[in-house]
């Protein structure tokens, strides 16, 4: 199985600001709820996180004793200019303009077909060893979204038609010809112990 797990609540969540490569650590929220999917989620085989603070405080939960590799393709969408900014920083037009174009580059970051190239290529590495194995990678919104439409063969531009909530879980068995998404948002993880009230 291939679990792609989003950090629990960063600092910049909690103020709702675009957070790109800026390194927002967990809140006190965040820290339960990486114990809670560390509990409620089965003991990794192999365990992969983005280079983020909030990625790798996420991951830290897991494991106090095996070895959690660092890989930077799974590090969220470069946001430029915009990175720490309100929603409202952008207009109307600037909206329509990006979701329009999954080469649009926003203030000088980085477009979503980056981001879909980028971690396709660790998806296609890793499907085999999850074909046998529990592969948890700890990542963000955009990677998570691309790792998404990479499962289901389509473009990156569903990206627009998904949301997901903090310390979100989907699921992506690779064991057989084609990737097939199992479960997207699920936050039975979360409830699983008594870590979080229910």
């Amino acid at each position: 199985m291939l679990t792609l797990v989003r950090h629990g609540q960063s600092e910049a969540n909690a103020r709702g600001v675009m957070c790109g490569r800026s390194d927002a650590p967990l809140t006190e929220v965040g820290r339960r709820q990486a114990a809670a999917l560390a509990a409620g989620l089965p003991r990794p085989t192999r365990l992969i996180t983005s280079p983020l603070v909030r990625a790798r405080q996420t991951a830290a939960a897991f494991t106090a004793d095996d070895p959690v590799e660092i890989d930077p393709r799974w590090t969220e969408m470069d946001y430029g200019a915009l990175d720490g900014q309100p929603m409202t920083a952008l207009d109307g037009d600037a909206w329509r303009a990006w979701q329009a174009d999954p080469e649009h580059v926003p203030a000088g970051g980085e477009s979503l077909a980056a981001v879909r190239d980028r971690v396709a290529g660790a998806c296609a590495e890793l499907a085999e060893e999850a074909a046998h194995g529990e592969v948890v990678v700890v990542s963000h919104v955009s990677p998570i979204k691309a790792a998404i439409s990479w499962a289901l063969g389509v473009g990156i531009e569903i990206a627009w038609r998904m949301f997901l909530v903090d310390a979100a879980v989907c699921r992506v068995d690779t064991s057989g010809a084609v990737p097939v998404l199992l479960a997207v948002n699920d936050e039975g993880p979360l409830h699983a112990g008594t870590i979080l009230p229910a």
